[in-house]
């Protein structure tokens, strides 16, 4: 079932997620209703915050050829474990802030401990765009938003955009 998306500025777009302490088929469906969201936006990333779920809970899928096959991962509880000291830039975007993009610096390579849709702990080492990715989706579950990387004048423009939008969207 595709879900809500929270559009940027709403508090709970701002609030630390809750770890995941049981896998319950309620987090499995809702990591597929993320999926599906996702896939429908579309977008390479959701955490679920951004469907009003405060929870420790991030879906991605960063493979963007079409002769390529998917490869969606769930992650519960993902956490940073290692960082390389290299950097790569990637003008980002979100889907709770629609068509605003920036460019936002990050480690190029990460290694990052999850649980699975299983229950399996899982660790891999992301580089390039999926570990862009997946620590712009970590950051949402600790109530930070690629803006925040942003100088301010910039950050209250991308803003002030997001305010209007709703506005709009709030008319129909």
């Amino acid at each position: 079932m595709k879900l809500p998306i929270l559009i940027h500025p709403d508090p709970r777009l701002k609030k630390v997620s809750t770890p995941v302490d049981d896998l319950s088929d309620t987090l499995r469906t809702l990591a597929n209703d993320m999926f599906e969201t996702m896939y429908d936006a579309p977008g390479i990333g959701l955490a679920a915050p951004q469907v009003g779920v405060l929870q420790r809970l991030i879906v991605l899928d960063c493979v963007k050829g079409e002769d390529e096959a998917p490869r969606p991962i769930a992650m519960f509880n993902p956490e940073v474990i290692a960082a390389s000291d290299e950097k790569n830039i990637y003008d980002e975007g979100c889907l709770s802030i629609p068509e605003q993009y920036a460019e936002v610096e990050r480690p190029a390579e990460v290694t990052v401990r999850w649980m699975d849709i299983e229950g399996a702990e899982q660790e891999e080492t992301f580089d390039g765009l999926w570990a862009t990715c997946v620590q712009h989706e970590i950051d949402h579950l600790e109530g930070k938003l690629f803006i925040d990387y942003l100088k301010p004048l910039k950050r209250q423009l991308i803003t002030r955009k997001m305010v209007k939008l709703k506005r709009e969207l709030a008319r129909g």
